[in-house]
């Protein structure tokens, strides 16, 4: 188990407001579906479209961001979108048709991706020498709020009332809200212009390997959406396992990842080790779909026997898939432009935000249990390709690196000719 306290100063304080975001986000993750489909009574067709399209307007929300916490400021920018997604997230209770639930899931998705790129420069500025193994830290003290959540969002499930879903949705926003308020300690980290040579401020969107990456991070990133839409679907409509399973399941996959995400990422220390997690992640995350489409008409006692060893199976793939793109994301984008780079690379996130519940809800519930091996065998391939997309992406970083030390070095020499010349200021 990790230690989850770090040394008193900005890693504390950061740490501090993960934390209590993340309580609300064990709410959201665990039961945010049911709530619209079970308390607001949306077809469960009409969620998975309306999280959809909320994917999608959160994409460029992502680099605007980035670059607007690069420039301005990561703190403030950071601090703003936590208040933004919790104003929008209180709105989910005045939400009782399509439209209103749409917009206010825009929002709140819009603000989570742009506050995910703004948090960015502070963990590199404040993550040490390795910035990767600092955000693997905060995973881990993720799942500890997630899975306080988690058993709170199963007390609403449970009860199954409308009024035991509208607090939960209340319990988000606060939660959300007492996020920024922890961060008025934290020092402010100084603007960084994105480019400081007169260069092309937008540089990310014209890195092809890194966007070739965040392409193929955002297929992997729809597990996210299997244990959050796809399984606690599944296990209601096409199971006989007990409703309170749905807690159990995220709780079993939190816990692992508080023990062992730090432990993960130690090993995945260059971009060619996380090319390689992403290799076994997808095969991870294939072996647990097949698990999962087995557990329908039988008994319950096997249904969730299966379920729960398809969750540790997943557990496993989502350790190495994450400290994989902690590496990736951070170990090849420049200093300078870490929140642009890492808005661009929320894109992956995005897309599986605007694609994963869609896709997952039409193929996995829906079509059933073919649908759960079509997608098990996306996440492999995915997988398979990752590690040659790394080595596309560190050789144009390579070769970056050598133009920027041929510039400086005939910068240096007209400076020496000048100065020789006496036409030095």
């Amino acid at each position: 188990m990790p230690n989850l306290l770090p040394d008193a100063g900005p890693q504390r304080v950061i740490a501090a407001s993960n934390f209590v975001y993340t309580i609300g986000s064990g709410l959201y993750l665990t039961a945010g579906v049911l709530y619209f489909t079970q308390a607001v009574h949306l077809p469960a067709a009409q969620v998975g479209l309306g999280l959809g399209i909320a994917g999608f307007v959160s994409l460029a929300l992502g680099i605007g961001a980035g670059h607007l916490a690069d420039s301005h400021g990561a703190r403030g920018v950071y601090a703003a979108t936590l208040v933004v997604r919790a104003a929008a997230t209180a709105c989910f209770v005045l939400a009782d048709s399509f439209w209103p639930f749409v917009l206010a899931v825009c929002a709140a998705t819009g603000a989570q991706a742009a506050g995910v790129a703004a948090r960015s420069p502070l963990i590199r500025h404040y993550g040490g020498d390795r910035p990767q193994q600092f955000r693997s830290y905060l995973r881990a003290v993720t799942n500890v709020g997630i899975s306080l959540g988690a058993l709170l969002a199963g007390w609403a499930v449970q009860v199954g009332t409308h009024t035991a879903y509208q607090l939960l949705v209340i319990g988000i926003a606060i939660s959300t809200a007492a996020s920024a308020v922890v961060l008025v300690f934290l020092p402010p980290v100084a603007p960084t212009p994105a480019t400081a040579d007169g260069g092309p401020r937008w540089i990310a969107l014209r890195d092809r390997p890194y966007l070739l990456l965040t392409a193929l991070d955002g297929v992997m990133a729809i597990q996210f959406k299997v244990l959050t839409v796809a399984l606690p679907l599944w296990l209601v409509m096409a199971t006989s396992a007990p409703n309170w399973l749905i807690s159990g399941t995220m709780l079993v996959n939190t816990v692992i990842v508080i023990a062992f995400q730090v432990r993960a990422s130690h090993s995945i220390d260059s971009p060619k080790a996380g090319g390689s997690a992403y290799r076994r992640s997808g095969v991870a995350f294939l072996a647990s779909c097949s698990l999962i489409s087995l557990s329908a008409g039988i008994p319950a006692w096997a249904a969730v026997a299966l379920l729960m060893s398809a969750v540790v199976v997943h557990a496993i793939g989502e350790l190495w898939h994450s400290a994989a793109g902690f590496e990736v994301s951070f170990a090849l984008a420049p200093e300078h432009a870490t929140g642009q780079y890492l808005g661009v690379f929320g894109l992956g996130a995005g897309l599986a935000e605007a694609l994963g519940p869609g896709l997952l809800i039409s193929l996995c519930i829906t079509w059933g249990r073919p649908g759960w091996y079509v997608v098990g065998a996306l996440f492999a391939l995915t997988g398979l390709a990752a590690p040659l997309a790394v080595r596309l992406a560190e050789r144009r970083q390579h070769a970056g690196q050598v133009q920027q030390a041929q510039l400086a070095a005939v910068a240096k020499a007209l400076d020496g000719d000048r100065t020789s010349a006496g036409l030095a200021p």
